[in-house]
C-alpha cells in the first residue's frame, strides 16, 4: 500500500467520479472530491446514469436520499458500471434504521458488484445479520467488534468492507487493517462519512485493482485531512472549511509517514 503514490496519480490523472448521492451532503462530497484531485459528477437521472457511468473512473452509491427513481438510477449505473469494470462504492446510509433503506442496500449487493461496502458499524452489521442499533442514520452499536465485523462481513458478502468509527478497520476477509488517524471532530460534521466514501471512490479509481489498498489509502488521506484540519479549528464550523483545505494541501511525499496503521 502506497498512500502517496496513489495520490500522486490521482491528482496528475483527475479521475472522473460518478456519484449518485443525496441532496444533502451533494455539495459535500463534491467539494471533497474535487479538493482531493478528482473531478466529481453528480448524475442521478435515469436517463443518462449509464452512459456516466461508463466513462467514470469509478462510481458512488449513497442511499442517503432514496426514491424508486433513485433506486432504479442506482441499479441503471451499477450494471453499466460492471459492464465496464469500473469499480463501485456502496454507502448503505441509514441501513438498519428503516425496512426501506435496508431493503435497497441489499438489493443492491444482491445485483451489483460492489467493490467496496463503506459504513458505520451499526449499517454494515445490519447487512450480515448482525445484532446492531441505529439511530437515524448513526450507528448506536453492533454486535461484533469493528475489526471482526469487518471481517465477517467481507467473508459474507464477497467485498472489501470498509467499517469507519473512531478507529476504521478494512477488511477483504482475510486481512484486517485498522487505521487510526483522524480526529474527533470529524464526527462533528454532517457527511463526513459521505465524504469517506466519495474519497474511497477516488482512491478506486486510480487503484481499481487492489480495492483493500485503495480502501485503506482513502481512509488513511482522510483522517491525516482531519487532523490537520482539527490543529486550527475552534469548533465544527471552522473544521469543516479546513477540513476542504487539508485535503487540498495533502502531501504525497509525506502522507505514508503519517499513516497510522495495525
Amino acid at each position: 500500500m502506497n498512500a502517496g503514490d496513489s495520490l500522486r496519480r490521482l491528482r496528475e490523472t483527475k479521475p472522473l467520479v460518478h456519484q449518485i448521492t443525496n441532496y444533502v451532503v451533494m455539495n459535500e462530497t463534491a467539494n471533497a472530491t474535487l479538493a482531493l484531485g478528482a473531478l466529481p459528477v453528480m448524475a442521478h437521472a435515469r436517463e443518462e446514469v449509464e452512459e456516466m457511468a461508463r466513462i467514470a473512473g469509478a462510481l458512488v452509491l449513497n442511499i442517503g436520499t432514496l426514491s424508486p427513481q433513485w433506486v432504479e438510477a442506482m441499479l441503471l449505473a451499477g450494471r453499466a458500471a460492471n459492464e465496464r469494470g469500473t469499480p463501485v462504492v456502496l454507502d448503505p446510509v441509514g441501513a438498519g434504521a428503516t425496512a426501506y433503506r435496508t431493503e435497497t442496500a441489499r438489493l443492491l449487493l444482491d445485483e451489483l458488484d460492489v467493490a467496496v461496502l463503506r459504513g458505520n458499524a451499526g449499517e454494515i452489521a445490519t447487512l450480515v445479520g448482525v445484532d446492531a442499533e441505529v439511530r437515524g442514520v448513526e450507528s448506536i452499536g453492533a454486535g461484533l467488534e469493528p475489526a471482526e465485523l469487518a471481517r465477517e462481513a467481507a467473508r459474507r458478502l464477497g467485498l472489501v468492507a470498509s467499517v469507519t468509527g473512531a478507529v476504521d478497520h478494512v477488511s477483504d476477509g482475510d486481512t484486517v487493517i485498522a487505521i487510526e488517524n483522524g480526529h474527533p471532530l470529524l464526527a462533528t460534521v454532517t457527511g463526513t462519512g459521505c465524504m469517506s466514501s466519495a474519497i474511497s471512490g477516488c482512491f478506486l479509481a486510480v487503484n481499481r485493482d487492489a480495492p483493500l489498498a485503495a480502501a485503506v489509502e482513502a481512509l488513511v488521506a482522510f483522517g491525516v485531512a482531519g487532523e490537520d484540519a482539527a490543529r486550527g479549528a475552534k469548533g465544527p464550523g471552522s473544521f469543516h472549511v479546513g477540513l476542504y483545505d487539508a485535503l487540498a494541501a495533502l502531501d504525497p511525499d509525506t502522507l505514508d509517514e503519517r499513516a497510522r496503521l495495525a
